[in-house]
């Protein structure tokens, strides 16, 4: 039989070493579903980052954009909705509770049949139509269309109150600290923050303090 189809489809079909265990389990089924899961929880963790890195327009991170796929928000004039993202995350949410769907039937059925096999195939046929349909159109109508704010990201790294360890070698530690929270305290640059303190002056924090460089 596993010769005959693979004839009839050019791929690899076996028969199971174990036939009692092949009939009575549904070990590669779930095994499967379980890859499209992760893949679900890859797609889960990509499109909330993109939702959160073009959140705003003014009090989000707001360091990149996405395409404006449909008319801004209601409530929020100037707000692009990251529709495709939200879509992505359903997508996900639905493939994952799919798996423990799947998880289940693959559990139950006595002795050498497993009548659950029909749920177990649905979930899984729609798993892989949701996924392929959900990261289709998130290519074609989110990602391929981002663009990065440079300027913002810049802003971002240069008034991260983090970056102040670069000055642990030069300053020491507790001055590096007093430094973070006068800049934080007083809403100004860990570069001010510094030479008011005395720490160092304008000309040797420019020599020492490069961000780019702590990646």
């Amino acid at each position: 039989m596993a010769k005959v189809i693979s004839e009839l489809t050019g791929k690899d079909f076996v028969t199971a070493e174990n036939k009692f265990h092949a009939l009575t389990a549904k070990d590669d089924i779930t095994f499967a579903h379980g890859a499209l899961k992760a893949l679900a929880a890859d797609m889960m963790k990509i499109a909330n980052d993109v939702r959160w890195l073009a959140s705003g327009p003014r009090c989000g991170l707001g360091e990149i954009t996405i395409p404006e796929n449909e008319p801004g928000s209601s409530i929020m004039p100037g707000k692009v909705n990251p529709t495709q993202c939200e879509s992505m995350t359903m997508v996900a949410v639905q493939v994952i509770a799919n798996d423990t769907a799947v998880g289940m039937a693959a559990s139950q059925g006595n002795f050498e049949l497993n009548v659950f096999m029909p749920v177990i195939a649905y979930n899984f046929l729609q798993s892989v139509r949701l996924l392929a349909d959900g990261i289709t159109s998130f290519n074609n109508n989110c990602a391929v269309g981002i663009q990065a704010k440079r300027d913002k990201m810049s802003h971002n790294l240069h008034n991260s109150l983090m970056l102040v360890t670069a000055l642990n070698p030069y300053i020491g530690y507790d001055n590096a600290a007093k430094t973070a929270k006068k800049a934080f305290k007083e809403n100004i640059s860990l570069k001010e923050a510094c030479v008011a303190l005395g720490f160092l002056t304008e000309e040797k924090f420019d020599e020492v303090f490069h961000p780019e460089e702590m990646v």
